[in-house]
């Protein structure tokens, strides 16, 4: 299975390929890729020099143009995908029909992946997209059983990628519009979810309160480790009680879960995290590509190494190992 790591900075693209990854995704420093944050992603000289790094390491690059285009705007994510193609990207990205078209017409021979943006989580929304636009690959959303991944694996004609460790999204990618509700920002168009500019913090009465926009999220005892406030893992008040209501403030582990992911038909796995820092790329990137060899080798896959760098500091196998609460 190949192993696709972030880069949020061209600083973090040099960590996870010379820790060992097998390809890199980034994005450009706008409105066209889904972590639009500040201080991150590649202007377009940083990608052509991205490309050239990766590719003497024998290592793909990976570029998200994975935002919804703006009615009237549709020249800002063309530029994006003519840059891309010819820094020398391996494979684009994408999640708009409208932007894929374009890529597939003006670049046919040009390497097209579905992002998990688009949602495509069943067999006849994949094969549409191979169809129409010639995709080679797909990256499921973070939703579905192992059993629902090799059902779709068995039914599709083109690659199957998933997310294997980090921030965890419980909701259907592309989707969402609760950081829209709240912010007036999402990732679906702006490409930022619960951005960093609407997170507040409080401290009343003992407890930590993390807040974003006007909405109250979480409180946290001072012996409880807060987790960043996304509305999908708040905490909410219910008739049942306070809980949480989707998922808890965790972070997605599936490194036990190896073996089954590459019998369900997983080509790729894919590490989130393009706005962290370089020493967390190369950890994370170290530990995974020590794991695929250890398996390769038949030993079990080793588990917890990496609690420390996950919110939190606890973890979750997500959809992959339960039913949908």
């Amino acid at each position: 299975m190949e192993l696709i790591c972030p880069a949020g900075t061209p600083a973090a693209l040099k960590a996870a390929v010379e820790a060992g990854a097998d390809a890199v995704y980034c994005g450009f420093r706008d409105e066209t890729n889904a972590r639009n944050f500040p201080g991150l992603n590649f202007s377009r000289e940083e990608l052509r020099a991205g490309v050239a790094r990766a590719h003497k390491y024998d290592v793909k690059v990976l570029v998200a143009i994975n935002t919804f285009a703006r009615a009237g705007a549709l020249d800002v994510w063309k530029r994006a995908v003519d840059d891309a193609v010819e820094a020398g990207a391996d494979a684009l990205i994408v999640a708009d029909v409208g932007v894929l078209d374009y890529a597939a017409q003006r670049y046919p021979d040009q390497r097209l992946h579905v992002s998990v943006q688009a949602a495509a989580a069943n067999p006849d929304a994949i094969n549409f997209y191979v169809k129409a636009f010639g995709a080679r690959r797909v990256v499921l959303p973070r939703v579905l059983s192992v059993a629902e991944i090799a059902a779709i694996a068995r039914e599709v004609s083109c690659e199957i990628e998933i997310f294997v460790f980090g921030g965890l999204c419980v909701m259907e990618e592309g989707r969402c519009s609760l950081s829209s509700y709240a912010t007036g920002k999402s990732p679906n168009m702006h490409g930022v979810c619960s951005p960093a500019s609407d997170v507040h913090y409080l401290k009343r009465d003992g407890q930590l309160i993390s807040r974003l926009g006007e909405f109250t999220i979480n409180k946290f005892s001072a012996k409880e480790a807060a987790g960043y406030p996304t509305l999908c893992k708040g905490r909410f008040q219910t008739e049942y009680g306070a809980g949480y209501l989707f998922e808890d403030p965790v972070s997605l582990d599936a490194t036990s879960m190896l073996p089954e992911l590459q019998k369900a038909g997983v080509t790729a796995l894919k590490i989130e995290g393009r706005q962290r820092g370089r020493a967390y790329i190369e950890r994370v990137v170290r530990n995974f590509r020590q794991t695929l060899a250890e398996l390769e080798g038949g030993l079990p896959a080793p588990v917890g190494g990496l609690v420390a760098l996950t919110e939190g500091q606890s973890t979750t196998a997500g959809a992959y190992r339960k039913s949908w609460r």
